[in-house]
């Protein structure tokens, strides 16, 4: 493993008229990590994997993948590279053994290297038994290893992937975060969009959080979980109880302001000491501040992304902001794009 980054980036900028997509980001991805780009819609995640696929013109700022200049050697760039967006890019009317197959002969394989390549990988992500099917009757999860396998036809030492679990369920998203740690097994260093908190914290080695463009932390998912605290204390306070008492009472015990999931509705305690839970408890019930539930429970990074930003991870889904307008065009041709190049 080389000690050379697999992406270095400094001061990258992404204008789109008056907006500003991505604003000074800096970035430094290891070898043979799995490297989390966290962020809501329209943070800067997409525009910033673009950037760095020669998707995208770079506005301002430099990158460089293992070495080679972004913008001055897109070419070679491309050569380093697997991109797959958020949507799977195969042709419908063609089996999956046919997709990967003119893939394979776009990018330069011969007819019978190209066919045993394409039957190596659907073996190995699990789709042999389905390779002479259409994609029209492949499931969201097959559809998306296969355009997994798309991107792995030249074995590229860098992989890009922008939200690769979006629209899966469970079982299938657990599948996939397999199949994604055994590409780093392989060799491969893997970079990762993703508004998910709990793939972040499953994946990644480290995390960058991007939000409306800036990178506010990067570091280990523990290391940036340790700055809200050593452990939480989650609070479900009783029909009929008063959250404006239970927030006072709180600051006066431990002088920290609880925070709101929206995933759980609870109130979550920064502690510093987990016996400080005790103290907490006691003054809400002399407060007659009355508890359903109640567990101390290590940081989330939905918390750690609340305590930077002020807001949730993922605090509107709606696609009219001119910032999610840009994140999100165009996603499923680029990766054609990619392919071909």
């Amino acid at each position: 493993m080389t000690t050379m980054p697999a992406v270095q980036a400094s001061g990258l900028v992404k204008k789109f008229g008056d907006l500003r997509a991505v604003d000074h980001i800096d970035l430094e991805v290891r070898t043979g990590e799995i490297f989390g780009v966290l962020g809501p819609n329209g943070a800067g995640k997409t525009t910033t994997l673009k950037m760095l696929a020669t998707l995208l013109s770079i506005d301002g700022g430099r990158a460089e993948i293992f070495g080679v200049d972004v913008a001055a050697e897109a070419h070679r760039v491309r050569q380093l590279i697997g991109v797959t967006g958020q949507y799977a890019s195969v042709d419908e009317d063609l089996s999956g053994a046919e997709n990967l197959w003119l893939f394979g002969r776009l990018q330069g394989l011969s007819s019978k290297d190209a066919r045993a390549t394409a039957r190596r990988l659907l073996d190995q992500f699990g789709l042999g038994e389905a390779a002479d099917r259409r994609i029209a009757e492949f499931s969201g999860g097959m559809r998306r290893r296969l355009d997994l396998a798309a991107s792995l036809i030249t074995r590229p030492p860098l992989i890009f992937l922008d939200e690769p679990t979006t629209g899966l369920d469970p079982r299938t998203r657990g599948q996939m975060w397999d199949t994604i740690r055994g590409l780093v097994d392989d060799g491969c260093t893997v970079l990762l969009t993703t508004q998910y908190l709990d793939e972040a914290d499953q994946l990644a080695d480290r995390v960058c959080v991007i939000d409306q463009g800036r990178k506010v932390a990067e570091g280990t998912p523990d290391a940036l979980k340790s700055q809200v605290g050593d452990s939480t204390l989650q609070l479900e306070l009783a029909p009929g109880a008063d959250p404006v008492r239970a927030r006072e009472v709180v600051w006066r015990v431990l002088g920290a302001e609880p925070a709101t999931t929206p995933e759980s509705g609870r109130l979550n305690v920064p502690l510093d000491v987990a016996d400080r839970a005790a103290d907490v408890l006691i003054a809400l019930r002399e407060a007659a501040v009355d508890i359903a539930s109640v567990s101390v429970a290590k940081p989330t990074l939905d918390e750690v992304f609340f305590a930077l930003t002020g807001h949730g991870a993922v605090p509107d889904q709606s696609p009219t902001s001119p910032a999610e307008t840009a994140e999100t065009a165009g996603t499923a041709d680029d990766h054609h794009v990619m392919e071909v190049a």
